[in-house]
């Protein structure tokens, strides 16, 4: 049974929560790639960090609800590296989502929202080792690169992500 997902601009009020998404996903899915210490620090960080990125309204953060909940979000904007396409700059569901639809229904919604803003293409960046998040950009379409980066979140250890690109037009 497929369920239904409202799927909306977040707006600058929607900063609790996203931030709770954010902090419950890396909570569960992060927290072998880090010193407890900075990991606590970290997930207290994108817990209380989207106040301000909402405000900014740089960029466009689109979110998906369950029965009222939203449970998803998906941030993205023009690619600071690839003039023409777009940059999903974090894509994270609640634990309570796994499973549940609600990712892949937000980013059926994210990558008509990027054609419809008229961009090229869109790529992103995630962890090297966290299958999940590979196979769920892999069932969307996506395809790896080729690029590896090392990404230092701030604690001096740089983790290996890998790129994946999907062309839109």
């Amino acid at each position: 049974m497929a369920e239904n997902f409202a799927i909306f601009q977040a707006s600058t009020g929607d900063g609790d929560v996203v931030g709770e998404i954010h902090a419950e996903s890396w909570k569960a899915a992060y927290i072998d790639f880090f010193d407890p210490t900075f990991f606590a620090e970290a997930v207290r960080n994108r817990r209380g960090k989207w106040h301000d990125m909402l405000a900014n309204r740089k960029d466009t953060l689109l979110l998906a609800a369950l029965a009222g909940r939203p449970l998803t979000f998906s941030y993205f904007g023009s690619s600071p590296t690839r003039p023409g396409w777009a940059e999903l700059f974090g894509f994270y569901s609640h634990p309570d989502a796994w499973g549940t639809g609600s990712a892949g229904a937000l980013m059926v919604a994210s990558l008509s929202r990027l054609r419809e803003d008229g961009f090229g293409g869109v790529h992103l960046w995630t962890l090297r080792d966290t299958p999940q998040s590979r196979r769920f950009y892999a069932k969307s379409g996506f395809t790896e690169s080729g690029t590896v980066r090392g990404h230092d979140f701030g604690d001096g250890n740089p983790i290996e992500q890998v790129e994946y690109e999907l062309t839109l037009s």
